[in-house]
C-alpha cells in the first residue's frame, strides 16, 4: 500500500483557428472584432465563447444588425454579461481536458453523475491488474493513530490477496490468452476497496464546469471532491479569468455572483 495525492492536470484547452474566423467575418462584416480581440491576447476559451455570443445577434461591431443600438466593444465587460444575463449555451463550445490523477472510485462515481456536457475515460480493472494499493488519507485520518495502524494493516492484507491471486491463477504464465487474463483480472478486482486511488480522463465544457465547481466545493460535498475541485477551479480561474470573475471563494466554496449560468 501507499499513500497517495490527488491531483489535477489540464492537457487540453480550445485553440482558435484565426484564418477561418477571419474568413467568416470578411463575409459578413466584423473584422475589427477579431482585430480587436486578438490583440488583447485573451484566451482562446473565452474568445469562442464571445464569439459565439455575438453570432448570436450579429453584434460584431455596429451597423451590423441593426436592432442592436450597443456593442459592447470590452470584452470583459461582453462575458460579464453573457453571465449575468444566463446566456450559458454559449460557454459550452469551449471545452477542456483534465487527468485527475490518485482519486478514488468514490471519486469517479459522484463525478460521473454530472453527465451534461462532459466525457470521462477511466481506467478500467477488468484489463489493468492491481499490483498495489494507492490509497489517499485526508489529514484528520492521519492525525488518528489507530485509525491508521487499523487501516493500513487491513489494506496491506487486501494488497498481499492481490499478488496471491495473480500468481495462483498464474497470470504471467507464457502464453497465457490475453481474454483468460481479463476474465481473472476482472474477478480480482472486487477485492480492491472504493477508496483505491485511480486515474480518469475527464472533459466538460465552461457551462458545465461553472455548475459543477459550485455543486462539488460547497461545504456539503465529499472532502475528496471538493478538495479536487478545488483544484480545477483554480486552474479554471487562471485559464478563463473574465467567465469566473463573478466567483467569491469562502473556506474553500466557490460560489458564483450568479447561481444560473
Amino acid at each position: 500500500m501507499r499513500q497517495v495525492q490527488p491531483s489535477v492536470q489540464l492537457i487540453a484547452k480550445p485553440q482558435i483557428d484565426w484564418d477561418a474566423i477571419r474568413g467568416y467575418l470578411d463575409e459578413v462584416g466584423g473584422t475589427t472584432w477579431a482585430d480587436r480581440v486578438q490583440e488583447a491576447d485573451s484566451p482562446d476559451g473565452e474568445d469562442l465563447v464571445e464569439f459565439s455570443g455575438r453570432m448570436c445577434y450579429r453584434s460584431w461591431e455596429p451597423g451590423l444588425n441593426p436592432n442592436v443600438s450597443k456593442v459592447r466593444t470590452d470584452s470583459s465587460s461582453y462575458l460579464a454579461n453573457v453571465i449575468s444575463s444566463q446566456h450559458g449555451s454559449v460557454m459550452e463550445h469551449a471545452n477542456y481536458t483534465f487527468i485527475l490523477h490518485n482519486v478514488s472510485r468514490v471519486y469517479t462515481h459522484e463525478l460521473i453523475r454530472h453527465r451534461a456536457g462532459c466525457a470521462y475515460s477511466q481506467e478500467s480493472l477488468r484489463f489493468v491488474r492491481l499490483e498495489d494499493l494507492p490509497f489517499w488519507f485526508p489529514d484528520w485520518a492521519k492525525e488518528d493513530p489507530e485509525l491508521m495502524e487499523r487501516s493500513l494493516k487491513l489494506l496491506d492484507q487486501m494488497e498481499e490477496h492481490q499478488k496471491w491471486m495473480a500468481g495462483h491463477f498464474d497470470l504471467d504464465k507464457a502464453g497465457l490468452p490475453f481474454s483468460e487474463k481479463k476474465h481473472k483480472t476482472s474477478f480480482m478486482r472486487r477485492f480492491a476497496p472504493e477508496g483505491l486511488a485511480t486515474g480518469i480522463v475527464y472533459t466538460a465544457n465552461l457551462r458545465s464546469l461553472r455548475h459543477v465547481i459550485e455543486m462539488r466545493t460547497a461545504k456539503g460535498a465529499e472532502e475528496e471532491i471538493r478538495l479536487v475541485f478545488g483544484q480545477v477551479a483554480d486552474i479554471m480561474k487562471q485559464e478563463a479569468p473574465a467567465i469566473f470573475a463573478d466567483y467569491t471563494v469562502e473556506d474553500g466554496s466557490w460560489i458564483p455572483g450568479t447561481r444560473k449560468a
